[in-house]
């Protein structure tokens, strides 16, 4: 019995800014894509299991400066499943230049989350992002240590390949608290919506087995091997509390990137930009200004929020 993707007509009956949302065919499949905002393009890309609504909050925030370009990763939330190698990153990051082409938009800069990170940071060593380069969420940049490095993967690949396994584990996702204890387990706190959204998608084997697909084809080695050639800027914004990505990760992306620079926040986990999007819409904002000149930019900035006090930045080597 094949996967059961979300259904629009269902589970984003009441999707957070579904006002926003598009259906788009490109690359041989068709997309969910929430588009905001004007002034210079911002893609938004969301962590493995996540969907859109991941930045339910920051994006309209970021839509106050940006045209801001939101879609729901191949085989994630109401995208479909791309064909057989789609879900890998070099199959994502093709998949992205096809919807950003049909869409007509070239990036001044990209936002990620997680493993969404990793795309972004191929797309711009590709030059598909443009001089605004790079803002880093929890980045998850590390591939497994040692022996969980074949574990996992493989464990990944034979839960997809299983339906039984996957049909479990949405009907686990679906059970009262399970969802928000999973998040919990990120270090993170958010709010109902959030957890309801989460809910809907863990719910539907389609989504499960997407991100299932996802885990089980990532390689990181060869991004990490030309990380030496990523141009500036890049901004890691890091949750001290990140129980998923271990926020030190950060720092090796540093050794190998000296350019970057680092921001800690205190008292956020690994869903830092549902928690608290207001601060975060306030770093991206400076670190935009503070990287390119504000002639590069299309549209002026409007003011940013104070800065955030606690937040602990590092610059260089």
């Amino acid at each position: 019995m094949p996967a059961t993707k979300p259904d629009w007509r269902r589970e984003g009956r009441d999707w957070p800014n579904r006002e926003a949302s598009r259906f788009v065919r490109a690359g041989g499949f068709l997309w969910h894509v929430q588009v905001m905002g004007s002034g210079p393009t911002l893609l938004l890309l969301h962590g493995a299991g996540a969907a859109t609504h991941s930045y339910r909050d920051l994006a309209p925030l970021l839509a106050q400066n940006f045209t801001v370009i939101c879609p729901d990763l191949p085989g994630h939330g109401f995208t479909e499943t791309p064909p057989s190698g789609g879900l890998s990153l070099p199959g994502m990051v093709r998949a992205l230049d096809a919807l950003l082409t049909v869409l007509e938009a070239s990036p001044y800069a990209a936002v990620a989350h997680s493993a969404g990170a990793a795309v972004a940071l191929r797309l711009r060593l590709q030059g598909r992002i443009g001089a605004g380069g790079v803002v880093a969420l929890n980045g998850a940049l590390r591939p497994f240590p040692g022996a969980a490095a074949h574990i996992f993967p493989t464990l990944a690949k034979l839960l997809v390949l299983n339906p039984l396994a996957v049909k479990m584990f949405a009907w686990r996702a679906g059970m009262p608290g399970a969802v928000a204890k999973l998040i919990e387990g990120t270090g993170s706190y958010i709010d109902p919506v959030g957890l309801k959204a989460y809910s809907a998608l863990f719910a539907t084997t389609g989504h499960v087995a997407g991100a299932l697909g996802m885990m089980s084809s990532w390689d990181l080695q060869p991004l990490l091997a030309d990380l030496h050639r990523l141009p500036a800027p890049l901004t890691l914004i890091v949750g001290e509390k990140d129980l998923a990505v271990p926020p030190d990760v950060a720092d090796e992306v540093k050794a190998k990137v000296p350019h970057a620079c680092k921001i800690a926040l205190p008292g956020l986990g690994h869903l830092a930009h549902e928690e608290a999007p207001g601060q975060i819409a306030a770093l991206v904002r400076e670190a935009l200004l503070r990287d390119s000149p504000i002639s590069n930019i299309a549209a002026p900035l409007k003011a940013s929020p104070p800065s955030i006090p606690n937040a602990r930045v590092r610059t260089g080597s």
